[in-house]
């Protein structure tokens, strides 16, 4: 893929993951009673403690941003990701070996889906209650045009199905190739293709129109 513009709303990366050692006490916790019934080894012979571990080096940082950029805002993120690798923990004799990374994804989808639902409902209960007044101190330019750049991507994100903006993201924002985003899926590569291309026809549609409007003079004649 070519190199985009710092600019580009498609390029922007929605925050960048802290380090996982704080998760890992939190996921412990919960691991301790799994490992009180399975002897602490996992389907595979492995222990269950060091599996998991190996998970959360491996993916913590691509769960965390794949959660971010299916809408979950950057204070939640956290404790999303927290619920991800929990869910792991818990389910982790029946977690495929190879397939780890799968199963956490399709895993960071729902709870994804669910906390923009709690979002919906939390902005709905804001819209009846005095808004605060928001803080006018200017920011630096570049900062400025970041956040800007982020605000759009999300309101375009926000707008598209699940299904298709799973797969818009993995490929333009994770560079991943769609073989591997339907292994990742569990589809055939035919279904991630094709939801790929409706994906991308859907954001360019939805550019276009957020351009529209900011070039439409106040009264809406051109």
């Amino acid at each position: 893929m070519g190199s985009r513009s710092s600019h580009d709303p498609i390029s922007v990366i929605a925050g960048e993951p802290a380090g996982h050692e704080r998760l890992m006490g939190h996921v412990g916790l919960t691991l301790e009673g799994a490992l009180e019934r399975d002897d602490g080894h996992s389907a595979d012979g492995s222990t269950a403690t060091g599996r998991l571990r190996g998970m959360v080096d491996e993916y913590y940082a691509f769960i965390w941003r794949s959660l971010r950029r299916l809408g979950v805002p950057q204070a939640d993120v956290d404790d999303a990701v927290q619920q991800v690798f929990l869910t792991a923990s818990r389910k982790l004799a029946s977690i495929r070996p190879e397939s780890e990374k799968s199963f956490l994804f399709q895993t960071a989808v729902r709870v994804a889906s669910d906390a923009r639902r709690t979002i919906r409902r939390r902005r709905e209960v804001l819209d009846e209650s005095p808004g605060d007044t928001p803080d006018s101190a200017p920011d630096a330019e570049a900062l400025a045009e970041m956040r800007q750049a982020r605000a759009t991507l999300d309101v375009i994100l926000e707008g598209m199905p699940i299904d298709l903006r799973v797969v818009f993201v993995l490929y333009e924002l994770d560079e991943m190739p769609t073989p591997e985003i339907a292994a990742l899926l569990d589809v055939p590569v035919g279904t991630a293709a094709s939801r790929l291309r409706r994906a991308r026809a859907e954001f360019s549609a939805r550019v276009a129109d957020l351009q529209r409007t900011a070039i439409t003079p106040v009264g809406g004649t051109r």
